[in-house]
């Protein structure tokens, strides 16, 4: 980058700066973890342990660095596999349950389901395959504006350069309107721009060319525009009923509004770019583990240790019938936010995605913690993002 464009986006980070300084309104009160017992987690007797302990074995390799975790890992990697009873013993033995309580003094929150979609695909552009699964545009400019002012940790401009001056970057009408002359590698093309829609807010998904060939893909960077809900603007045009606004809502009306589907799209202005990911195994994430379907979460980094076990007591969706479940901590997401919040992953395809975009429920969070550690510090709070992470594309339909 030249002198002229470093200068463009100090200046710009300094404007960002001056706004940051305005009053804060007061935080809300620490986030608190009382110690319990196993006996006191619902379903616990009867939980299926073995897949939780491979489930963070997973993420083992990430932890090196955590002290307080590396110690319950190499416990673990003695543990027979997939033996219930020395899984269950490992757990007891290794960790102490510890109830989240949310900043307000509530111990039950939103827990939602995301996926990974399998979308029918090509490498070639065809008259069925005319949709483009984007890599990051050559134009893209991305500043963490840490590396300029620490305070503003967390916090990053997008744009391009034109001319001698730093703009926003195009947003998705823009990229729509101009997909031939579009500046960025074509990972693949898909056949029903819906379900590209859904890969960007899943933000990672698999594309199969033909019966055996697939790849998967992983959010990369994106545009730098705010995310606007489809659900939320078809329910306030009067399109869909609250109740219907899930990804199967959606889905069902683009299909009988196919002349209306553009323009609802291009209400959400946040485009992603995807990179290639590794085929085998799971889908990546925040941890940089491979996710566990039905045993990994996703969860505010503000109050949970990536890669700790956490218990979760919640429904599955549409119903009353108990989901009672160990699940390890290994992914983000960007409308994860709080206490008590979580993101059930239900793995990849069709039928996870019946389950994730159905899924609305409330639930109740332990965090497991291991024995002889200092008890987990109470949470505060705060009005600056975390830091990003590559899942953070992730949002509500």
């Amino acid at each position: 980058m030249n002198h002229i464009a470093r200068a463009f986006l100090i200046v710009l980070a300094a404007i960002v700066l001056v706004a940051g300084c305005a009053p804060l309104a007061q935080r809300p009160g620490a986030a608190r973890y009382e110690k319990t017992t196993f006996a006191d987690l619902p379903g616990w007797n009867g939980a299926v342990l073995a897949p939780s302990l491979r489930a963070f074995l997973a993420g083992c390799p990430r932890l090196q660095r955590v002290a307080a975790l590396a110690h319950a890992c190499a416990a673990a990697r003695a543990a027979p596999p997939d033996d219930e009873a020395a899984a269950r013993e490992f757990f007891q033995t290794m960790f102490v349950p510890y109830a989240v309580i949310a900043p307000d003094g509530t111990n039950t929150g939103l827990v939602t389901g995301y996926y990974e979609p399998v979308l029918e695909g090509s490498r070639e552009r065809t008259d069925r395959f005319r949709y483009p699964v984007y890599g990051i545009p050559d134009d893209l400019i991305d500043v963490d504006l840490a590396g300029l002012y620490p305070e503003l940790k967390g916090m990053r401009l997008r744009g391009r350069l034109e001319g001698r001056k730093l703009v926003p970057y195009y947003s998705r009408s823009e990229i729509d309107a101009n997909d031939d002359g579009f500046k960025a590698p074509v990972i693949a093309w898909v056949a029903d721009p819906v379900e590209l829609f859904f890969l960007q807010i899943q933000g990672s998904g698999q594309i199969r060319f033909g019966d055996e060939d697939r790849i998967r893909v992983g959010y990369a960077d994106q545009n730098g525009h705010p995310y606007r809900s489809l659900g939320r603007y078809l329910v306030a045009q009067g399109e869909l009923p609250l109740e219907q606004a899930s990804m199967q809502g959606i889905q069902a009306w683009a299909q009988a509004h196919p002349e209306s589907l553009q323009q609802a799209l291009e209400q959400n202005p946040s485009y992603v770019f995807f990179r290639d990911l590794p085929a085998s195994g799971g889908p990546t994430g925040a941890l940089g583990a491979p996710l566990s379907a039905t045993y990994s979460i996703a969860v505010d980094r503000r109050y949970y240790a990536l890669g700790a076990p956490v218990y979760l007591a919640s429904t599955l969706p549409l119903s009353n019938i108990p989901l009672q479940q160990l699940v390890i901590a290994q992914d983000t997401g960007g409308a994860i936010r709080g206490a008590v919040r979580a993101d059930f992953f239900w793995g990849s395809g069709d039928d996870a995605g019946g389950f994730a975009g159905r899924m609305r429920q409330q639930g109740r969070m332990w965090l497991l913690w291991p024995r002889g550690e200092p008890r987990p510090r109470p949470q505060r709070a705060t009005s600056r993002p975390s830091p990003p992470s590559w899942r953070d594309s992730r949002r509500t339909p």
